[in-house]
């Protein structure tokens, strides 16, 4: 899918120029915990919905094991972002990223349109490759031809979501009937790469809505930032195309608290949140989803703070 869908509202919320919105990565729970209770992170998330937040970020994790960091037991993907889509009124929903390597992309289309179509146009499929060569090989792919599946795959998930919604198999049998995906999302399902795919940033700037990234400290997100406009300009000049990063937030009780750097992220009191977050905007960065740490304070606590003092300082009416 060309980036095209990039004037829907609800990518102008998320992604807009000289902007920067926030956003929020569920499940929202304290390191260590493995089991999600789903009914506490559905009443967060309908806190961060009336809080003001731009967007819910669903990861997918297909299997654990012990050799990957995260022990959390992750929901399906789809089966969240409908419960999520029908507990939510306005906050963007995004997957971050589906894993496209490992999923046959119609199946991925028909999910994204009927996410899409739960939530009234408030959907943002956001794809990723997937890295672990153990998971490829459980699903019997072979991690090599990750990029080319990235590719292939995209290809046929961003048809099949277009405006026209036609399937054209890959296939030498003329007299097979073409296909159509229903049911109709509200408007064509915008596509957002998750990391690179194994892609050159100009393949992302001319298929995507726009990059999202995992923080890195300033001098070298500047770079990549920078690298990301010389490619939009020379993929698809005169048009826009979003950058946002993934950041781990521990937000210090003492709002005057100093930015620290930690892994992938900051540990700050709320004031030099606010620092850090305006030198990403000038930067040039447009969304940013936090990943809270919760060992020392609730989430209650932390969203209603980031609420009532951060996130006006950001999001527009």
């Amino acid at each position: 899918m060309s980036a095209g869908g990039a004037e829907q509202a609800i990518v102008r919320r998320v992604m807009a120029p000289d902007r920067l919105s926030i956003g929020l990565t569920l499940p929202l729970m304290p390191s260590g915990q493995e089991v999600v209770d789903v009914t506490e992170q559905r009443r967060l998330a309908k806190l961060a919905d009336s809080a003001g937040f731009r967007a819910l970020w669903i990861r997918d994790v297909p299997l654990n094991s012990p050799d990957y960091p995260d022990p959390v037991g992750h929901l399906d993907p789809w089966s969240w972002l409908g419960a999520l889509a029908v507990e939510t009124r306005q906050i963007a929903l995004i997957s971050g990223a589906i894993v496209l390597t490992l999923r046959h992309p119609l199946h991925i289309a028909k999910a994204a349109a009927s996410v899409a179509t739960l939530s009234e146009g408030r959907f943002i499929l956001g794809l990723g490759s997937g890295d672990r060569p153990p998971e490829f090989a459980a699903f019997g792919k072979d991690v090599a031809e990750r990029r080319r599946l990235f590719a292939d795959h995209w290809r046929v998930v961003a048809k099949a979501l277009s405006a026209s919604q036609e399937i054209v198999p890959d296939r030498h049998d003329t007299d097979s009937p073409d296909f159509q995906l229903r049911p109709l999302a509200p408007e064509p399902v915008p596509l957002l790469a998750v990391g690179s795919g194994g892609q050159s940033v100009n393949w992302i700037a001319r298929h995507a809505i726009g990059w999202m990234t995992y923080h890195r400290e300033p001098a070298q997100q500047r770079d990549r930032y920078r690298m990301w406009r010389a490619a939009v300009e020379q993929s698809v000049p005169g048009e826009f195309r979003g950058f946002g990063e993934a950041m781990r937030l521990d937000l210090a009780a003492d709002p005057g608290a100093p930015a620290m750097p930690i892994d992938l992220g900051y540990r700050a009191g709320r004031n030099a949140l606010i620092d850090v977050l305006e030198a990403l905007r000038e930067m040039g960065v447009h969304h940013v989803s936090l990943n809270l740490r919760l060992e020392e304070r609730p989430a209650d606590a932390i969203i209603e703070e980031l609420a009532a003092h951060v996130l006006p300082h950001f999001h527009r009416p």
